[in-house]
């Protein structure tokens, strides 16, 4: 399935989650959901199962409100123990070999001056995707499907600018298309202050399918009572999915914020959550 075949069924699963959230917890059934979006059940299945990995019955069950807090107790992870499995930033996640490098202080002080920041537009699997990056590698990762376009490419380039951006989606495509496939390698460029690169160095290190509290951060990176500034680190970080800010929960199970819209952290929860499951029921 190419990345254009992706962002649609993401935006046909986009509709069927709004409908699922308008049950207020109720199961629908797929002959419900698939009239709602105007397909035969058939298809719809095997399109809903396509994206997810699971039915949309099963998927139903991730985006129940109380997904969250079952994460938690089934699925919470600490940062010690995945960082020593080797889960870091440094390793092997998944099938996805991610290395990164982190912009010096002084020169994120400088807010971005003498820096040229490539930057493109992407189909993805949680839609409309705006990916940036240097030399280096990538420096950003915006899901703008909840935010708008506009709005999307702002945001990003108001963190650094004094930034010469240029539109070039060739130099980053490799990038991208290693990241939504899970394979191959992405190369990550950091920019940001010493706190925040401390805490997306630590999220770096929660496993897909698992979670962490903002809390549980805190006391990874050395700063047990900083919890409200780990959580605003955890919301400015520029690079989505990759440095997995999704997977960062309140302590209560709250899903808590998230820069690029609460829907869209909802279905990548869940969505990670199927694939894991479905990885693990295929295992030998």
């Amino acid at each position: 399935m190419d990345e254009t075949e992706r962002n649609y069924h993401y935006n046909v699963m986009r509709r069927a989650i709004d409908r699922i959230d308008a049950q207020g917890g109720a199961c629908l059934t797929l002959e419900e959901l698939s009239n709602e979006m105007q397909m035969s059940p058939a298809h719809f299945q095997r399109l809903f199962s396509r994206w997810a990995g699971v039915s949309p019955k099963r998927y139903q069950q991730y985006l129940a409100l109380g997904h969250a807090k079952a994460l938690l107790r089934e699925r919470f992870t600490t940062l010690e123990a995945a960082a020593g499995a080797g889960l870091s930033g440094g390793g092997r996640l998944h099938d996805l070999f991610l290395r990164w490098e982190a912009m010096s202080p002084g020169t994120f002080a400088q807010k971005g001056a003498g820096l040229t920041i490539w930057y493109g537009w992407f189909p993805g699997p949680f839609g409309e995707t705006l990916a940036m990056g240097t030399e280096k590698g990538l420096c950003g990762l915006a899901f703008t499907e909840e935010t708008g376009p506009e709005a999307g490419f702002e945001d990003m380039r108001a963190r650094w600018p004094a930034a010469r951006f240029v539109e070039a989606p060739e130099r980053l495509e490799p990038a991208v298309s290693a990241a939504f496939r899970q394979s191959g390698e992405a190369r990550l460029h950091l920019i940001g202050a010493p706190f925040q690169i401390k805490v997306w160095e630590a999220l770096l290190s929660v496993p897909s399918g698992q979670v962490t509290t903002y809390s549980e951060i805190a006391q990874a990176i050395g700063h047990p009572k900083a919890v409200r500034a780990v959580g605003t680190a955890v919301g400015r970080n520029p690079i989505s999915f990759l440095i997995p800010c999704h997977r960062a929960l309140r302590k209560s199970g709250g899903l808590g914020g998230y820069h690029w819209g609460l829907p869209v952290k909802r279905a990548i929860l869940a969505w990670e959550a199927a694939r894991a499951d479905a990885a693990e029921a295929t295992a030998p």
